[in-house]
């Protein structure tokens, strides 16, 4: 089991990694290096990174663990005569958070470099212009180039690279709270490390396998590939959830900071077994874990395509809440991760 301090500095690792579907490489690599003395691993063309825990015998019952690597983010479509470079996101992203945001941008080197998400400033604006919505066809990422030229030749940037939010990950010790990019799905990224860290044990009941997989954020791809390749008897999906605390009521708040874990019973991806998820339930009850039960008329997940799998795999999504996922920024609470990898582990 890891120190509180050693899980903090793996999460903000794991935040602060660059990695849109697609170009899940740093992200990987981590996974790799936290896993390397509890499983055997491989990789398919995809990125997704598949594991099995070394203690398992192969002669138990299997489970199925799960966490997507990519983030929201986008990407170059082509450069521009003045210097900018025109962008398409990558993923779901509103378009009212996107302008004036610092980003990085991933140079044919592979080093990064700075821009900012730029769009008209209101002195130049007609009045049609400020009372129509902004679009994110009508911004341009700015590197502080002039021309065409200088993009290509000077700052090196490539059409098609990856564009990811400049931000560092801080984690609050007063308040117990993490504030960074790519909660959504790193948070669950950590806890899927943590819970098969602390079940590294030849005395557990199950057998662990799983995925660290690719493209969620673009239609659920690595997950579906898995399919092909993995079978298990059960599946736990992590996630990092859109916390809802800040937007609703009292008595419609399903995912909370602070208050556990969400387990999703419904989405546009899947009806969670009943079963299972009662069990899970029971389970949390039993060991006094805190958790939130969700209804969604939205969203979805890798559980949708693995809970399709062979004959159908019973699958329960543990989400995580993060506070503004889909953004720049995102609050994370220490508890809610915590409680995800004991619900996980139990």
């Amino acid at each position: 089991m890891r120190t509180k301090n050693e899980n903090i500095a793996l999460i903000k690792k794991l935040s602060n990694a660059n990695g849109i579907p697609g170009f899940e490489d740093e992200v990987v690599a981590l996974c790799k290096q936290e896993i390397k003395t509890i499983a055997d691993f491989d990789e398919d063309s995809l990125r997704n990174l598949y594991f099995s825990a070394k203690s398992n015998t192969g002669n138990r019952p299997k489970i199925w663990l799960d966490a997507h690597t990519d983030e929201v983010g986008f990407i170059i479509q082509y450069l521009k005569n003045n210097g900018t470079l025109r962008f398409l996101p990558v993923g779901g992203w509103s378009p009212s958070t996107v302008p004036s945001s610092k980003v990085r941008i991933k140079r044919l080197d592979g080093s990064y470099i700075p821009g900012i998400v730029a769009a008209k400033p209101p002195h130049f604006m007609s009045e049609a212009d400020r009372n129509s919505g902004l679009a994110i066809e009508q911004m341009v990422i700015d590197v502080g180039a002039r021309s065409l030229d200088e993009l290509r030749n000077d700052f090196k940037v490539p059409v098609a690279a990856p564009v990811v939010p400049d931000v560092e990950c801080s984690y609050d010790e007063q308040h117990d709270l993490f504030l960074g990019k790519a909660f959504d799905c790193r948070i669950g990224v950590a806890a899927l490390i943590e819970t098969l860290n602390q079940s590294d044990s030849g005395e557990r009941a199950v057998d662990v396998i799983g995925t660290f997989s690719a493209q969620e954020e673009v239609g659920l791809r690595g997950a579906r590939a898995a399919t092909a390749r993995l079978d298990a008897d059960v599946a736990i999906v992590f996630e990092g959830c859109p916390a809802d605390d800040t937007f609703y009521g009292e008595e419609a708040i399903q995912t909370g900071m602070r208050r556990g874990p969400m387990l999703r019973h419904f989405d546009v991806s899947m009806v969670t077994n009943p079963r299972f998820q009662r069990f899970v339930l029971d389970i949390a009850e039993e060991f006094d874990i805190p958790v939130q039960e969700a209804v969604r008329s939205g969203g979805g997940t890798n559980g949708g395509p693995i809970h399709l799998a062979e004959n159908g795999i019973p699958t329960v999504v543990i989400g995580i809440p993060v506070r503004y996922v889909h953004s720049h920024h995102g609050f994370d609470a220490y508890e809610d991760y915590l409680s995800a990898v004991a619900l996980a582990k139990k």
